[in-house]
């Protein structure tokens, strides 16, 4: 028998559940773990509940399956011999349209479903679209499916595959027009334009990314970036110049918001902030706000203005905060400039902050520290997924210091690097390693700045101790040191696609002379969630030092 394939249609609905109600089934494994989410109870109408079967089996390959159904009730038995498996005995594909011949044949190479494979009707859904949204990805946003058959021949278990696809012509990126725009000019939108410009092959991703980064910013609510649909005259070359059609829609032009949390690191938290993008009417957005915790009460202001022309973004701000963690009080005022540059998939910050501190110990004499502090941080990024990696590498390094004829009070110089790794031990379990190493170079930790020394413990360093508890004690109080080293292990097993849970292992100290390095361990259990902004952990940890047992949660967002 022979059989012309042009669509087969699941028909799940017909058969409800996710148990076998009464019914067996005698089958092999494969069929059963395939057959078993469809099938509730069987009943008197078992001869369209075969035929719905048969279409199931169908779909994997099986088009000659013999089903039985023997007995009734409690005692029915569906006895399936699925037969054998249709396979792919031939693949053509063809690509009409100016693609250039290596492209065309990368694409053909590049079909997924290749000859030897088992016939599944997912797989050549799959690889039809595959194809195609290659084409539409790069460079040919007019290619379509021409057509499309999966010839079966069912008694000698053959499949072949034919598509027949037509590419159009080639596009390039044309003039940006802009509608939506009432306080800002085309000029802003453009700065953010590094992907889409007038000239460059047409790219999916490109477009894509030029709304991304519109979306990003502080100026737009919402973004809408398609080519232009009118466009469709060739020239000389072939290629259609499309203008890109950006429709924006403006942020308000102030906002205030509240609101209100708890950390396990710095407590019960209340604030209100007020926020602007067209700060002075030149596109310069305002973050401000008064945040009070139990632990610490920062009052800042920081302004942030738009990409340069290197794809730079240049920010200075001022900050008040008082904070009483560990025994330790402190005062400080800081103001600074910062320039923020993406290279690639490194980060660069450059900053220059000048900070006024004091500092009392319970149980020490109050200490006055003052510095200006130029530093630089790179960030290397190379994950998965931004805010929920599975595997990857996250690396950070900072070099600052200050010095006596600038503006400190002390000479210094402070070196800090963060290492984050991710493994994916199979589908459902995970692996996290973390280390963190500093050290501040200086003659003695007097009059330098809590920031430009080093305390650790609580959520995101040492769990089962005290957020900044692992320091140098100074009265009854922990200050900083200038050294600093810890290290982390995690595995989380995923139950489903939303919760997990976690053992963990993690230790480190801060101290002011390798001579006093004395570890600190904490180990525990943890609860994960995967919440729309990132996983979110609650964690249980005992403190082998202290003989602590401390709860922390946290968002566990990379680097």
């Amino acid at each position: 028998m022979r059989i012309e394939l042009r669509r087969l249609l699941l028909l799940a609905a017909l058969l409800p559940g996710a148990a076998l109600g009464q019914a067996a089934i005698d089958a092999p494994a494969p069929i059963v773990r395939l057959l078993s989410p469809y099938l509730s109870a069987m009943d008197a109408d078992l001869p369209r509940r075969q035929d719905d079967l048969a279409e199931i089996l169908a779909t994997e390959g099986y088009f000659s399956p013999q089903i039985t159904a023997a007995g009734e009730g409690e005692a029915l038995r569906l006895k399936i011999d699925p037969g054998p498996r249709t396979r792919v005995a031939e693949v053509n594909v063809v690509i009409d349209g100016p693609l250039p011949t290596e492209r065309r044949r990368q694409l053909i190479d590049s079909w997924p479903l290749a000859v030897g494979e088992p016939f599944r009707q997912a797989g050549w859904n799959t690889a039809k679209q595959h194809v195609l949204g290659q084409l539409l990805a790069d460079g040919y946003p007019a290619a379509r499916l021409l057509n499309s058959l999966a010839d079966i021949d069912s008694e000698r278990q053959r499949a072949a595959l034919n598509t027949h696809y037509d590419s159009g012509p080639r596009y390039r990126f044309g003039e940006l027009r802009i509608t939506g725009l009432q306080r800002y000019t085309p000029e802003l939108v453009s700065r953010y334009n590094r992907d889409a410009r007038p000239g460059e092959p047409y790219r999916e991703a490109d477009l894509l990314a030029l709304q991304g980064k519109l979306q990003a910013s502080p100026y737009f609510t919402s973004v809408r970036a398609t080519l232009d649909p009118d466009a469709h005259d060739a020239d000389a070359d072939g290629e259609v110049t499309a203008p890109i059609l950006l429709e924006v829609r403006e942020r308000q032009a102030h906002r205030i918001g509240f609101g209100a949390g708890i950390s396990s690191n710095t407590g019960g938290r209340v604030e209100a902030n007020y926020h602007t993008p067209d700060l002075f009417n030149r596109a310069w957005s305002l973050e401000s706000g008064l945040r009070l915790e139990q632990k610490r009460q920062t009052l800042y202001a920081d302004v942030f203005l738009p990409p340069d022309a290197r794809n730079r973004r240049h920010s200075f701000g001022a900050m008040s905060e008082r904070t009483d963690i560990a025994d330790l009080q402190t005062e400080r005022y800081a103001f600074g400039v910062q320039s923020v540059q993406q290279r690639g998939s490194i980060e660069q910050r450059l900053s220059l902050n000048w900070q006024h501190e004091r500092r009392t110990p319970a149980g020490a004499l109050e200490v006055t520290s003052r510095a200006l502090v130029p530093n630089v941080m790179w960030t290397w990024r190379q994950v998965d997924h931004p805010l929920d990696p599975q595997r990857g590498t996250v690396l950070q390094l900072q070099i600052g210091g200050g010095a006596r004829a600038a503006l400190s009070d002390q000479n210094f110089l402070r070196l800090h690097a963060r290492w984050q790794q991710y493994v994916a031990l199979g589908a459902r379990n995970q692996l996290t390693l973390r280390g963190e190493f500093g050290r501040t170079f200086a003659d003695s930790r007097l009059h330098i700045p809590q920031d430009y020394l080093f305390r650790t413990g609580g959520t995101g360093s040492v769990r089962g101790y005290a957020y900044q508890s692992l320091g140098i004690r100074e009265g009854r109080a922990t200050v900083g040191g200038r050294y600093l080293a810890v290290a982390s292990a995690e595995l989380t097993h995923w139950l489903n696609e939303a919760w997990g849970i976690a053992t963990f292992i993690d230790t480190g100290d801060a101290v002011d002379s390798l001579a006093d390095v004395r570890l600190a361990t904490g180990y525990g259990l943890g609860a994960r969630w995967r919440s729309p902004a990132g996983p979110i952990g609650v964690d249980l940890a005992y403190g082998q030092r202290s003989r602590e047992l401390h709860l922390h949660f946290s968002l566990a967002i990379p680097l």
